[in-house]
């Protein structure tokens, strides 16, 4: 999922999410984040040992796991990671020439039809799907308020993407 911020792309994510768990699937997410983060809080024990010099800290239980490493990851690496998934949902990363679902909601996100490469489908608010551009992209084009649509493509997709060489 490609977009400019504030267009959707994590709310669309966080729908699709439970619509292919109920239907047996696992689905991991990567999130690209260019201003940076902070995943764990100061005083736990994960943030003691990066304070402490750590360049990698990881915790896990018998639910969860977390895995904190000082560098940057390709998004190949990261994918390769969660191979086991049956969904590997990627937020951001509009550049990499990797399947990609671009969220339109003003006009000026058109351009990244234009630009970006392997785009599969787009999404789009209400008030962009009548546009004449959208109709001529030769692409599925899908409504932002209809996960259920976006998640039958994805499945339609599926041997698809999980076959795409990255």
């Amino acid at each position: 999922m490609v977009g400019y911020k504030n267009r959707g792309k994590t709310t669309l994510i966080g729908a699709l999410i439970p619509i292919l768990r109920r239907q047996g699937f696992s689905v991991a997410v990567i999130k690209h984040d260019v201003h940076g983060f902070e995943a764990d809080r100061p005083g736990t024990d994960t943030w003691l040992h990066r304070e402490a010099g750590a360049e990698a800290v990881s915790i896990t239980s018998n639910e969860s796991s977390y895995v904190w490493e000082s560098r940057s990851r390709s998004l190949k690496e990261l994918v390769n990671g969660f191979v086991r998934y049956d969904y590997v949902l990627v937020e951001g990363f509009k550049d990499e020439d990797l399947p990609k679902m671009v969220l339109i909601r003003e006009h000026e996100d058109l351009e990244l039809l234009v630009r970006l490469k392997n785009v599969k489908a787009a999404v789009c608010w209400p008030d962009m799907l009548a546009l004449s551009k959208l109709a001529a992209l030769g692409c599925p084009v899908f409504e932002i308020g209809d996960p259920q649509a976006v998640a039958g493509f994805l499945q339609q997709q599926h041997n698809l993407l999980s076959n795409y060489n990255i």
